[in-house]
This record gives C-alpha cells, structure tokens and sequence, in this order.
C-alpha cells in the first residue's frame, strides 16, 4: 500500500507534507503534488500534516478519486522531487475543499 495525493489538493498545493516525508517521495507539478507510490514507505507521517486532507491510504481513497492513483504513479516519474516547504498559492484558501477540480490539473 502507498499513500495518494488526491483531488483537493488541486490548485491548493499545501507543502506541509513534504517536510515531514523520510524518504523524499513528493513530486512537484504546477498545481499539484504527487507521491512516488515506488518510494513511499506508508510510514504516514504526511497525511496528518495536510491542510487540505488530500492525502489518503490508497486503501482509503474516495471511489471518486480512483483515477488519482495513476495520476500519482504516472507524474511522479516526470515531476521534480520536492523535499522542503513552500509557500501555496495565493488563492488556496479559495481552492481547499472545491470538490472534482481535476479539470483544473496543469501537467
């Protein structure tokens, strides 16, 4: 099992998570974040820190999220790895609990 980054973290891009990770698996995109499902540990420590509670237990993740774990696999293999916190964008708030934006995913 792996932890997936899902639909709420769309266009809101909390980073809290990626300080907490051992094993540097967050990838970064425009407007998302992915995890690397080969480097994941399932040690759990991100999911707490997220803001948006965009992180699940694969195991967990909402049936309507289902196309999230390859959206993770596919572009943690193309997305640089993040390791440190950054600011989120300035309209996350706006963003944090709008639910379906994967229409608003910019790969």
């Amino acid at each position: 099992m792996t932890f997936i980054v899902g639909d709420n973290c769309v266009k809101c891009k909390f980073t809290d998570c990626v300080e907490v990770c051992p094993v540097d698996c967050f990838h970064e995109g425009p407007n998302f974040l992915v995890i690397d499902p080969d480097e994941c540990i399932d040690c759990a420590l991100c999911e707490p820190e997220c803001p948006a509670d965009a992180i699940f237990p694969e195991d967990e993740l909402p049936d309507d999220q289902e196309v999230y774990i390859e959206l993770n696999r596919d572009l943690s293999q193309v997305w640089p790895v993040l390791t440190v916190k950054k600011d989120a964008p300035d309209d996350a708030d706006k963003w944090n609990g709008i639910k379906d934006k994967l229409e608003h995913l910019e790969q």
